[in-house]
């Protein structure tokens, strides 16, 4: 990671995520950037904000390593910069396993920055209120060895589905020159920094809860 411009201490890569969605215009940035190229100027427009406030924050994006800087252009007599979100290839799950601890960690952190941005961004400009097709839902499991393999298994059989799905619909738009709706779809699987279940007198047991439920 690059020294922050405020401390001259490099932020960890915890913290460069946590400051990349900590804020509206650090937000909507990024999910311009995670579709491609874009300079500050570029991005004041499409957020209707001061090129300046707006060059501050891809400055400090730029300097925690959550974007990108990918060329210059000359404008009006001005050097316009582009950036764009940092972006990781495709990778198996077996690449993924021969992978060193810290890259496993960059590669985590960079999609975790890019969902976090893609559905707050959506939620702050009310994509999500009246979307009938929307589907979001979590839950923490106590799985397996073998539980953890099947679980993987399914989701990599449901992402090449996901591409299926894409290919059709792209079919189907490009015989009727329609335009699609641009769809974030994230699945994820990671163990959970605590159990599921924390031991305590006052938790309820399962026989207390179905009690509950009735």
């Amino acid at each position: 990671m690059a020294p922050t411009a405020n401390t001259g201490q490099a932020r960890t890569i915890e913290e460069a995520v946590a400051y990349a969605v900590g804020h509206r215009i650090r937000i909507e940035a990024l999910s311009i950037l995670n579709e491609g190229t874009a300079s500050p100027n570029e991005i004041a427009k499409s957020i209707d904000e001061g090129v300046s406030k707006v060059g501050h924050h891809i400055k400090e994006l730029a300097e925690s390593g959550c974007i990108e800087l990918v060329g210059t252009a000359q404008r009006r007599g001005a050097t316009e910069h582009f950036y764009r979100a940092i972006e990781r290839p495709f990778i198996s799950d077996e690449e993924a396993r021969e992978l060193p601890p810290e890259t496993r960690r960059e590669f985590a952190a960079l999609i975790l920055q890019a969902i976090m941005a893609e559905g707050l961004s959506a939620l702050a400009n009310a994509k999500m209120d009246e979307d009938d097709d929307i589907w979001m839902s979590w839950r923490s499991l106590d799985l397996d060895a073998d539980g953890r393999r099947e679980l993987s298994a399914l989701q990599a059989e449901t992402y090449s589905r996901i591409e299926e799905i894409e290919a059709r619909s792209t079919t189907r738009l490009v015989e009727l020159g329609e335009q699609g709706k641009s769809t974030v779809v994230a699945a994820m699987a990671f163990e959970r920094s605590r159990p599921g279940r924390p031991s305590g007198d006052s938790l309820a047991s399962p026989r207390e809860l179905a009690a509950i439920a009735r």
